[in-house]
This record gives C-alpha cells, structure tokens and sequence, in this order.
C-alpha cells in the first residue's frame, strides 16, 4: 500500500512548498506556537488555488486545552462552513469532555456539518482518558482519520499504543501517526507503528529582509526573534517522500 505523507504546514506558502516537495495533502494551520488554530479565509482561499492536492483546515479556536465555550463552538461551526465554501477537502477537530471523554454530541454536530468534506479528530485524542473508547467513539460518529502520538510527547515514543490502535481499528478508521516524525526516524516509525499515513512539520528557518531592525521590542515571541520565521522546507519534504517510496 502507498504510504501518504500529510504536511503540516502554516502557512498558504508553506502550502505551495510543501506541494512542491511531494506532498501527497495538507494540513493548513496558523499559530504552530500553540500547536495550530484556524487559518484565515484568505490563507485558505489562496491555498485552494495554488494546490491541487487536498487541503485540510484546522478548526480550532485557540490553543491550550480542547474544552470549548459555547461561544467557542459558534465559531468552530461558522468556521467549517468558510472552509467548505472555501473549498477545502476536509477539516480538522476535536472536543473533549470534561472527564477525557470525546463530547458526542457537539462532535456529532460538527461532523454532521462538515460533510461531504472529510473529517479528522486531531491530537485531542491524545489527551482522552481511554484511547480504545475514544477510537470507538470517533468511529461511531463517522470520523475517517485520527491524528494521534499514541498519548505520548512523540509518535516514536507512543508507537507501541499507536500500532495497537491501528490493530483494534482493523480498517474501520484510519490511525495516522504524528508529532516528532522527521526524516531521520521516520523509517523507523513506518516499522514501528504500521500506519500508511504519516503526519509531519518539516520547516526552515527564514531570516528577514528588514535592513533596519528594532531590538529590544518584542510583537509577542519572548524567546524568539521577530526578525525570522518557519516555512515549510521543499527539500524536507521531497527527503520524507523519498523515504516513504523505499
């Protein structure tokens, strides 16, 4: 079976390097320093002209935990709605409980919403009480993918749950690993988990072209620089790729 390789990117031209590099879709974001939010419509809108592979939109409000408001949830809803119109493939969520469950019938709502887009449940799986319920719950509702770690700090490190997650699904819902899968142990995470669908952030660093720079100020990265920035690295991906083909 063909393995796919999901770029997570953060960017509309993150999105176009990614293509470049062989990408087989996308996971569109905005806000990598607080593991992604929702992307701006324009940054959609120009993803879906310049790409032609599939485009998922992450639907996520904020950072930090995944127990949303209802306020909160007005806007994921409005949200998924842009990216269809919008013409995005698919989207990207996850609701939880306050005990660690999978909240069934907002989820529910979303997914009912959504279609005929795809639908994955991302890493708000790693943080359920209980994996296999919450697999059994995604799959009742309909979802087509789960991004997951395997409940750990790194999809290396959690390969073990990951590969019986995989097993426990038995084809029903796609398990695609993600989070700390780079080129130098990505061999190692298709032997360890699996999966044929794989999960990666490959950027660079750019330095800015300013000639004149500011110091001393910051626009809200305290221990970073605001003279750079992360794009997705062609060659990274097109290394990745590579590796997948093997």
């Amino acid at each position: 079976m063909a393995k796919i390789l999901e770029a997570c990117v953060n960017s509309a031209v993150s999105a176009v390097a990614a293509r470049n590099g062989g990408a087989d879709r996308i996971e569109l974001c905005e806000n990598m320093m607080e593991g992604g939010c929702t992307p701006s419509a324009g940054t959609i809108k120009f993803a879906r002209k310049e790409l032609q592979i599939p485009i998922m939109v992450m639907i996520r409000p904020r950072g930090a935990d995944f127990l949303y408001s209802h306020d909160e949830f007005q806007i994921m809803k409005n949200d998924i709605c842009a990216a269809r119109d919008l013409g995005a493939d698919g989207v990207v969520f996850g609701i939880l409980n306050p005990d660690g469950s999978i909240d069934l019938k907002r989820m529910g709502e979303l997914v009912e919403m959504a279609r005929p887009m795809q639908v994955t449940c991302h890493r708000a799986f790693d943080m359920t009480a209980d994996p296999f319920k919450a697999l059994d719950d995604l799959r009742d509702l309909g979802i087509d993918r789960i991004l997951t770690s395997g409940q750990s700090d790194s999809a290396l490190l959690g390969a073990a749950l990951i590969r019986e997650l995989i097993n426990y699904a038995e084809k029903r819902i796609i398990i695609m690993p993600g989070h700390g899968i780079k080129e130098h142990n990505l061999s190692e995470a298709i032997n360890l988990t699996g999966a044929s669908e794989f999960h990666m952030y490959l950027p660079k660093q750019v330095g800015s072209a300013m000639t004149f720079t500011r110091e001393g100020v910051k626009m809200g990265k305290p221990d970073l620089s605001e003279y750079g920035y992360e794009l997705i690295d062609e060659e990274r991906i097109r290394r990745a790729k590579e590796i997948m083909n093997s």
